[in-house]
């Protein structure tokens, strides 16, 4: 099973979108709203509360 690329939510086989970029980038989407968000709002998943990628206070620790 893959994980939502920008939710992080793990998506059963079967379900889900896959949306192939022009450079060869797969990402993977659980839902329309996981894809609306990314890739036509532009939003950033680190800063949705929503998101296994939220990071409270805005920086990441990585």
């Amino acid at each position: 099973m893959v994980n939502c690329s920008f939710c992080g939510k793990e998506i059963k086989k079967g379900s889900g979108k896959v949306f192939v970029k022009d450079n060869g980038t797969i990402l993977h989407f659980c839902s329309s709203k996981c894809e609306k968000n990314m890739l036509k709002l532009k939003r950033d998943a680190r800063k949705l509360k929503w998101t296994k990628s939220f990071v409270k206070g805005g920086k990441a620790n990585f």
